[in-house]
């Protein structure tokens, strides 16, 4: 059997030790006390340091333990924290679409709203933050099935039901559409869950490259999409434009 890989031994060693103790560490102090040379530990945290499992003062330039370990118990990124970093970029893209913006995560078995920008024509409309929607029929829900398939269920697990007469009701037609939208970089909804209402959505990305979240694009089908059933491209442009912005944002450290 294969050994051990010693660079993650040694990253196991740091957490450890900056967990064992209620003050921040300096470089030397963690090299000396792991016996490593003093390049060696500063590679490491500041590895650790980018993915945020360590956090360094920016006066002292010591280390302690970084507020991502919590993501782990919590499994996944804070939603609040989500969309604080994403609200300034999905406010923009609603202003510059004129459509609504939702931002979803995967939430047992749906995609779970945590944000809504409205539509900024004045018409009426309902808050839709906390609502819970189905993966299947949804632009942000196929495309957390499609970037995130660790956090969501498999395809064949899903209960696809006809939300309306063109929900996606096949699992072949579902993971013909994940495989497509996996291509281009965003998953669709031609008013597959609401009847005249389709939206578009593009993956939120953390460190590492972990897909956290989607944002959307929402509004009537004939606002997003042709006449050949395709998303307009400045619409695609702007929206993947935005996750990205978003996505530079997650992998930021707290």
């Amino acid at each position: 059997m294969p050994g051990a890989i010693q660079s993650i031994e040694r990253a196991a060693a740091v957490l450890r030790l900056l967990g064992s103790t209620d003050r921040p560490l300096g470089l030397n102090e963690l090299a000396a006390a792991l016996d490593l040379p003093r390049p060696t530990a500063h590679g490491i945290v500041r590895t650790l340091r980018d993915v945020g499992f360590v956090d360094q003062d920016a006066f002292s330039a010591r280390y302690r333990l970084g507020s991502a370990l919590q993501e782990l118990g919590r499994g996944g990124w804070d939603r609040h924290d989500l969309r604080a970093r994403a609200m300034n970029w999905a406010d923009s893209l609603a202003g510059s679409t004129g459509l609504a913006v939702h931002l979803g995560v995967a939430s047992r078995g749906a995609v779970r709203l945590v944000h809504h920008v409205f539509r900024p024509d004045g018409t009426p409309q309902r808050i839709r933050t906390g609502e819970e929607q189905p993966l299947h029929a949804t632009a942000l829900g196929k495309c957390l099935l499609a970037f995130a398939p660790v956090a969501t269920p498999p395809a064949r697990d899903l209960d696809l039901q006809p939300w309306t007469g063109r929900t996606c009701v096949s699992v072949t037609a579902l993971e013909a559409q994940l495989a497509l939208a996996r291509r281009r970089g965003w998953a669709s909804d031609t008013g597959e869950y609401e009847s005249g209402t389709g939206g578009a959505a593009a993956p939120l990305r953390a460190s590492g490259g972990i897909v956290v979240g989607a944002i959307g694009v929402v509004g009537p089908v004939e606002d997003l999409y042709g006449l050949g059933g395709e998303l307009r491209p400045w619409l695609a442009e702007q929206l993947v434009a935005a996750a990205r912005e978003i996505s530079a944002a997650l992998m930021v450290s707290p």
